[in-house]
């Protein structure tokens, strides 16, 4: 049964696209052949053929489209789209089955790790902060700080902070909190020159 989730178009090659139609109902995906009235974005795969790119007007398309591309080569590696998962053919259409499957979720893996905070993207996987085309690179207990400013409502206290993020019972000493904290909100107002990130109340920080 399909994951109706899962769209791939396959454009190209006719005799490739022939063989895929007569099989395709196997598929863990739902998997499309006819380009006609497509448009590339509607499809979370995109299975290209080399065949497909000579054309510059193909290629510029493809380039555009950020969903993910497998791109079928027939005797070496395609330079032109260097971004996309290559296989070299023949390959059993089983085994293209899995590899689809595979950077699906992998790409479901690096979207989980991504968190909007504010106006800045907290990467997790990458341990960054991302704002615009800029990043600074933040530890794993700044990461930790991060998502429990953002998972909390109200501002949090260094007893509470040091219990959640470090383990420490609340009569234990808060200048780690200070120390963390300091150092984030100092990495931060050098790379993008924010002061008001990460906000010193009377009762507690927040977010």
């Amino acid at each position: 049964m399909h994951n109706e989730d899962i769209k791939v178009l396959s454009i190209g090659n006719d005799e490739f696209n022939k063989s895929l139609e007569e099989i395709k109902d196997d598929f863990k995906y739902k998997c499309t052949t006819n380009i006609e009235k497509k448009n590339l974005s509607d499809f979370k795969v995109n299975i290209i053929h080399q065949d497909y790119l000579e054309n510059s007007k193909n290629l510029e398309k493809v380039k555009k489209n950020k969903n993910i591309k497998i791109l079928i080569v027939k005797d070496k590696k395609n330079k032109l789209l260097f971004e996309s998962t290559q296989i070299l053919l023949p390959i059993k259409f089983k085994e293209l089955d899995d590899i689809i499957i595979k950077n699906i979720s992998a790409e479901q893996f690096l979207d989980n790790s991504k968190i909007e905070i504010k106006n800045y993207i907290l990467d997790k996987n990458e341990r960054k902060l991302i704002r615009d085309n800029a990043f600074v690179i933040i530890t794993e207990k700044e990461v930790q700080l991060l998502e429990l400013f953002l998972n909390k409502e109200k501002p949090l206290s260094k007893p509470e902070i040091l219990k959640q993020v470090w383990g420490y019972s609340v009569e234990a000493d808060t200048h780690t909190v200070e120390t963390h904290i300091y150092r984030l909100r100092k990495k931060i107002k050098n790379k993008f020159d924010d002061d008001n990130f990460i906000i010193n109340r009377q009762n507690g920080y927040s977010i």
